[in-house]
């Protein structure tokens, strides 16, 4: 009798040791974009500077974060840069968790003041040229809030040479503020993007929907300098990089999750 209770037991952990081995392989379709050691699957682009030029060691791992840093920058002198990951995606949902630290680097612009973004719909950043501030994309803003009691949403959107359908028509602004609550200090906040191609975009900061809108397309402002024959005004995006941003004030990123969503059948 103990030889079959024994043998019982022991096939019961066998079962459970797979069981257990399979869900840390499966993950449901998630996929990670930051192993949390290097940025190998990553490249840079910084305005002033060529593609694969990390200025100052902007973009840095430390314990297990990917860091944004200015502590190598004399003037910040419009040094605007972006951590894109290596391949584009079209239909996916996005995860990530982000927090501000510190201050803003001298000679940032004021407006950058607890303020950074997940671009994607991105153009490859091999595709910039040199004195190129910011790529023709599409951004989730995301912004801190300044302690001072007044309403600072995060999860917005911005369009750096890009144009976005709102309400049913073209936004105006190069902006849209979310719904989001205010995040002030250091904590960590959950931000989520599901883009469907050139259709539908939801922003999701903290398993709150904060801002929907559809049909994203090249146009608009904003970016400069950069190769006139990639800016064809009126191109649906319905695919593209995804990037970190880095502009002026310290950030840190960490839980960046990706889980690509099945395309409609034409």
């Amino acid at each position: 009798m103990r030889r079959i209770i024994y043998s019982i037991v022991a096939i019961g952990l066998i079962f459970t040791g797979c069981a257990g081995m399979k869900g840390q392989g499966d993950n449901n379709g998630w996929k990670s974009l930051f192993n949390g050691k290097d940025i190998n699957d990553w490249f840079v682009k910084i305005h002033h500077h060529d593609v694969g030029v990390n200025y100052g060691n902007t973009f840095r791992v430390e314990d297990g974060m990917i860091k944004v840093r200015y502590d190598q920058y004399d003037d910040f002198n419009d040094q605007f840069g972006h951590l894109y990951y290596k391949t584009p995606f079209s239909y996916y949902h996005l995860k990530f968790e982000y927090r501000f630290v510190g201050e803003l680097h001298k000679g940032a612009p004021s407006y950058t003041l607890r303020n950074s973004g997940v671009m994607f719909h991105s153009q490859d950043p091999r595709t910039m040229l040199k004195e190129q501030d910011w790529p023709i994309s599409v951004e989730m803003q995301l912004l801190g809030g300044l302690s001072d009691g007044q309403p600072r949403p995060t999860g917005n959107m911005c369009s750096p040479g890009t144009n976005v359908v709102y309400q049913g028509k073209i936004a105006s602004s190069h902006c849209l503020n979310s719904t989001s609550k205010t995040y002030d200090g250091d904590q960590w906040v959950k931000g989520e993007l599901i883009v469907l191609g050139d259709s539908l975009i939801k922003h999701i900061i903290n398993g709150d929907t904060v801002l929907e809108y559809s049909r994203p397309q090249i146009g608009g402002g904003t970016a400069n300098g950069y190769d006139p024959k990639i800016k064809i005004d009126g191109k649906l995006l319905s695919s593209g990089f995804i990037a970190l941003q880095s502009e002026g004030q310290p950030v840190d990123f960490k839980n960046i999750w990706i889980k690509e969503l099945p395309k409609p059948k034409k």
